[in-house]
């Protein structure tokens, strides 16, 4: 199985400089999901055309496993297709402008995604795949209630003839709410011989990939069909309207998925996961909350409302939040409370250590039964280099506490609060460092003057 990926429009209507493949959905490139999806069904090949923006789009997204085809100008998807068959057939050469010929293996057959359209399920792949058999052309088809801008299949007898462009069709033709989603799969060989052959004679003078279903039906090749699940799994993005209106489809998929598996969530509409988010028994998840990378929340986790977790693992009977950021690097133990306005940056924190209010840890490894007061830091940057601090088991860090990297506090140890500490404290000792309190006698505080 080759996989050709279309990914060379402009997207105007995104109003970005951004290429439109390189916009956000869920945290990742909206060309990232498809890909994602090409390498899940085990592509031996993968090949994605770009245009607008190209190197831009493949310096974000290259991979050992992908080859790229660059289409300069663009001429439609046929034409789009076209660039990519020298990476996986020989190709005859065309009078289509700004194709070539190699020579490459030709028993396989090509699956033809879109780089904006990231939403695709896998299962609905393989079913196109399995319908295409060994030598069919397949489409992936759907009907929708308002059928306007897609083109339409036309069938004679339930047999598919040929596809229609809106802007080509007749009122009959328009009539049909059997639309094409431009995905497909064809036996490589055959693509090959039919792209040079297409002509661009149509309402937008561009060479129509949907024109090959034609030129099968001529040469007495089956042309079949298959169906997605749901509709939105064939949408693309054109706007940030669009994009916005997929994201939600996406994240309430997610939400479902998670509640399925056991996890409460205070309301499903309200939680962005941007990346994997595993989950334990008896996991509840307030609203607002955000998961970006790769999150692991153990048995009876529970995650207060507005909080910001980023490649970060928490263990088994752990709070956190409200309002709580926990940071690349974080890896929580069994029953750890961080509180809210407490950032955890590249820092370990032990079984049943708590840090309950307004405070930073950046690359610090905490102990167990340690209590960090409110308004304590780790000051991990000196201005050119990070250290990381250490503090042992049972320790206790008063509120307003400042601890000067590189430095390690004793098990057991207590620092006063206030303490700037920039030496090692020792164990099982009180720590103070503060200036000595004084009150002057008769001092009288400014008052403001009177205007004249």
């Amino acid at each position: 199985m080759n996989v050709v990926i279309l990914a060379a429009g402009q997207g105007k209507r995104m109003r970005s400089d951004l290429p439109k493949v390189l916009h956000s959905l869920a945290g990742k490139a909206l060309l990232g999901h498809v890909i994602d999806t090409a390498r899940e069904l085990g592509a031996e090949r993968i090949c994605v055309v770009y245009g607008h923006g190209g190197e831009q789009v493949r310096e974000a997204l290259d991979a050992p496993d992908l080859s790229w085809a660059k289409q300069e100008p663009q001429l439609g998807t046929g034409h789009a297709v076209l660039q990519a068959m020298p990476a996986t057939v020989a190709c005859p050469r065309s009078g289509i402008p700004g194709t070539q010929s190699e020579s490459a293996p030709t028993e396989s057959s090509t699956l033809v995604l879109y780089g904006d359209v990231p939403l695709t399920r896998l299962a609905t792949l393989k079913r196109l795949i399995e319908a295409a058999g060994d030598g069919a052309l397949a489409l992936l088809t759907a009907h929708l209630d308002d059928p306007h801008g897609y083109g339409r299949i036309v069938r004679v007898a339930g047999k598919v003839t040929r596809i229609v462009e809106e802007k080509d069709a007749d009122d009959a033709e328009r009539a049909v709410n059997e639309i094409n989603t431009g995905i497909l799969v064809a036996p490589t060989a055959a693509l090959a011989r039919w792209l040079p052959t297409l002509g661009n004679r149509n309402a937008q003078g561009e060479y129509y990939l949907t024109d090959i279903v034609a030129l099968a039906v001529a040469e007495g090749m089956p042309v079949v069909t298959a169906h997605p699940d749901a509709a939105w799994e064939t949408e693309g993005v054109n706007s940030k309207l669009q994009l916005a209106a997929l994201e939600r489809v996406h994240q309430r998929n997610v939400a479902n998925a998670l509640m399925e598996a056991g996890v409460t969530l205070a309301d499903p509409e309200r939680i962005d996961v941007r990346g994997e988010l595993v989950c334990g028994r008896d996991v509840s998840i307030d609203v607002n909350c955000v998961f970006e990378g790769r999150v692991v929340l153990g048995d009876g986790v529970r995650i207060k409302a507005n909080c910001v977790l980023e490649d970060a693992v928490v263990g088994a009977g752990s709070v956190v939040g409200p309002f709580a950021r926990l940071r690349p690097g974080t890896e929580l133990g069994r029953d750890v409370h961080v509180g809210n306005f407490v950032e955890v940056k590249n820092s370990s924190i032990a079984d049943h250590s708590k840090a309950n209010h307004l405070a930073y840890l950046g690359d610090a490894t905490i102990g167990s039964r340690v209590n960090v007061g409110a308004g304590a830091i780790t000051c991990n940057y000196d201005g050119a280099n990070k250290f990381r601090t250490v503090i042992e088991d049972d320790v206790f860090i008063g509120s307003d506490t400042q601890l000067v990297a590189p430095v390690t506090v004793g098990r057991g140890a207590t620092l006063g609060a206030g303490t700037t500490l920039t030496r090692d404290a020792p164990p099982d000792q009180l720590t103070v460092s503060r200036a000595k309190q004084v009150s002057v006698p008769g001092w009288k505080r400014p008052v403001k003057k009177k205007k004249d």
